[in-house]
C-alpha cells in the first residue's frame, strides 16, 4: 500500500535515499507531478503526495495497446495504399503508344509555355487593362484637383482670417507660384 508523504516529509528523505538537493526537491516533486507520475492532494492546509506502484505498468500497458492499435491502422493503410498503387499502375505500362502520347503532351506543355510568356510581354498593350489605366488616372486626376481645391480654400480662410498675402502665404508654406488645378 502506498504511503502519502506530506513536503516536509520528502524533502527530509530526498537527499538521504535518493541524493536529490533539498532546495530541489519541491520543484523535483512538483514536476513528477505535471508529469503525472505522481499525485496531489491538498488536505485541510496540507499537501499530500504519493504515487502506485502498479499505476506506471498499468500505464506503459495502455500506451502499448494504443501504439499498437495504431500500428495495425498504419500497416492497413499502407496496404490500402499499395493496392491503389498497383491498380493505379495497370494501365500506365510503358508501351510505344504510351511513350507518344507522353512525348507529344511534353511539347504542348512547352509550347503553352512559350506562348504564355510571349502574351506577357503583349500585356502593356491590352485594351482591357489601358482602359483601367486610364479610370484610374481619372480618378487620380479628380483627387489631385480636390487637394488643390482644399488648399484653395484654406488660402482663402487664412487670407480673410490673418489678412495675410497670398504670395506671402504661398512662400511660407512652400507652395510654387505655377499651382494651379489639373
Amino acid at each position: 500500500m502506498p504511503e502519502p508523504f506530506l513536503l516536509k516529509e520528502l524533502e527530509r528523505i530526498g537527499p538521504k535515499q535518493k541524493g536529490i538537493v533539498s532546495q530541489s526537491v519541491k520543484d523535483v516533486v512538483q514536476s513528477l507531478v505535471d508529469d503525472g507520475m505522481c499525485h496531489c492532494e491538498k488536505v485541510g492546509t496540507s499537501n499530500f503526495f504519493w504515487a502506485f506502484p502498479s499505476e506506471a505498468a498499468v500505464k506503459r500497458k495502455n500506451k502499448m495497446m494504443q501504439l499498437e492499435k495504431e500500428l495495425a491502422q498504419m500497416q492497413a493503410k499502407q496496404k490500402e495504399l499499395g493496392d491503389l498503387i498497383a491498380n493505379a499502375q495497370l494501365g500506365r505500362e510503358h508501351t510505344e503508344e504510351r511513350g507518344n502520347l507522353v512525348e507529344e503532351m511534353t511539347e504542348t506543355e512547352a509550347l503553352w509555355s512559350g506562348q504564355q510568356e510571349e502574351l506577357k510581354q503583349f500585356k502593356e498593350c491590352d485594351p482591357v487593362l489601358m482602359h483601367r489605366k486610364k479610370e484610374e488616372a481619372g480618378v487620380a486626376k479628380d483627387a489631385a484637383n480636390r487637394w488643390t481645391d482644399n488648399v484653395f480654400i484654406i488660402q482663402s480662410w487664412v487670407r480673410d482670417k490673418f489678412n495675410m498675402d497670398m504670395d506671402e502665404f504661398n512662400k511660407f508654406f512652400g507652395i510654387p507660384a505655377e499651382f494651379d488645378s489639373v
